[in-house]
C-alpha cells in the first residue's frame, strides 16, 4: 500500500494576492505527469522537513489523460508552523520538490443535476478546478468566491475566462450590497439534484454549515484546512481491530491511533493529514461500529469505509476490509 512519490521542479512562482502565492510545478525532465481529477491534492515536501498538502487548482483535463502541470496556492499563514513560510521564504523557481502523486477525497459529484461551489479565500483552488471541469463538461454550476476585497482574489484571470466567468459570482467583505452574497438566503431552498462543495477557512466552514443545516448530508461535500478546534471528542477507549481478510485482531491502546497499531505489527497503512481530512487512510469496513471523527467522509460512506487516523470502534470491536 506504499504510496507513489514523485519529484517535480518549481517552473514558475506568481503573487496572486498579498498573502497568496502559487507554484507552477512540472517535471524536471519534462515529461507528464500522472492525472488527477478535479478536487485532487498533494502532499508537498519542502525545505525545513515539513510536509503539507495542497489542492490542484486546475483541470488536468480528461480522466486518464497525463497532466503537463500541477498548480497549487499557498496563503502565508501568519500563524504558521513552518511549511507556508517555507513556501514562501524558502523555495524558488528551477527547486526541486518531493510530493506525493494526487490523490482525491473531493471528488464532483458526476451524477448531480446542479453543483453549487462555495470557497472561502484560497479554499478556492479545489474548486477552481472543479468549476474548470464542470465548464467543460457543459454542466450546470455556479462557483461562489467570498474573500475580504478585489486585492485578495487568488486567480482572478483564471475567473475571468469566457468559459468560466458567466457561474462565477464574487462576495467581497470590503464591498457594497451589490458586491454581496448572503449566505441564509443563497442556501435557503436547495434545488432538486443538487450537490454542494465547500472548502476554506474554520469560520467561513461553519457559516456555510449553519446555512445550510437543513440540507442532506450526503448533499454537502467539505475540504477543510484544517480539523475544527473542537473536533477531538471524548478521550479514546481501547479496542480491537478485526482485519477481515487477513484473520487477525489487532489491539488499538486508549492513546493509540488504529494507524498506529496497525504499524506497530507491520501493516503498513498510507496516512498523510493525520486529522481525517485528506481521505489518505480510508479503508472499507463494518462502518456502522465505528466512531467517525473524520472530515472526509459524507453519512453513507460511512456506513462502510472508516479513516484509520482518527475513527475509534462504537465498542469494543471494529471490523476493517484488510
Amino acid at each position: 500500500m506504499t504510496e507513489r512519490n514523485l519529484t517535480v521542479r518549481v517552473a514558475r512562482i506568481a503573487r496572486q494576492t498579498p498573502e497568496i502565492l502559487s507554484f507552477e510545478l512540472v517535471h524536471p525532465a519534462g515529461r507528464a505527469l500522472p492525472g488527477y481529477q478535479a478536487g485532487a491534492h498533494i502532499d508537498v515536501h519542502m525545505p525545513g522537513g515539513f510536509s503539507r498538502q495542497y489542492s490542484l487548482a486546475s483541470d488536468a483535463g480528461a480522466e486518464g489523460v497525463d497532466a503537463s502541470r500541477y498548480l497549487i496556492g499557498v496563503k502565508r499563514e501568519a500563524a504558521s508552523r513552518g511549511g507556508s513560510a517555507s513556501m514562501h521564504g524558502r523555495v524558488l523557481v528551477g527547486d526541486l520538490l518531493p510530493i506525493s502523486a494526487p490523490r482525491n477525497s473531493f471528488p464532483i459529484r458526476s451524477e448531480a443535476r446542479r453543483h453549487l461551489l462555495l470557497a472561502g479565500g484560497v479554499g478556492m483552488t479545489p474548486l477552481l478546478a472543479m468549476a474548470q471541469a464542470l465548464a467543460r463538461a457543459g454542466a450546470d454550476f455556479t462557483l461562489c468566491v467570498f474573500v475580504r476585497s478585489a486585492e485578495h482574489l487568488a486567480f482572478a484571470e483564471a475567473l475571468r475566462e469566457p468559459l468560466l466567468a458567466p457561474h462565477v459570482r464574487l462576495h467581497f467583505d470590503a464591498g457594497g450590497a451589490a458586491q454581496k452574497i448572503d449566505l441564509r438566503d443563497l442556501l435557503a431552498v436547495r434545488a432538486a439534484g443538487t450537490q454542494l462543495y465547500v472548502c476554506g477557512p474554520g469560520g467561513f466552514m461553519q457559516a456555510v454549515r449553519s446555512a445550510a443545516a437543513h440540507w442532506p448530508e450526503d448533499a454537502i461535500h467539505t475540504e477543510y484546512f484544517a480539523a475544527p478546534a473542537d473536533a477531538a471528542g471524548a478521550p479514546g477507549k481501547p479496542f480491537v481491530l478485526r482485519l477481515a481478510q487477513r484473520g487477525i485482531r489487532v489491539p488499538v491502546a486508549a492513546d493509540q491511533s488504529a494507524v498506529d497499531a496497525l504499524h506497530a505489527v507491520g501493516i503498513d497503512i498510507p496516512v498523510s493529514c493525520e486529522q481525517g481530512l485528506c481521505g489518505t487512510c480510508v479503508v472499507g469496513g463494518e462502518g456502522e461500529g465505528a466512531e467517525h471523527r473524520d472530515f472526509c467522509l459524507t453519512g453513507s460512506e460511512r456506513v462502510r469505509k472508516v479513516a484509520l487516523c482518527c475513527s475509534r470502534a462504537r465498542g469494543e470491536e471494529l471490523v476493517i476490509d484488510l
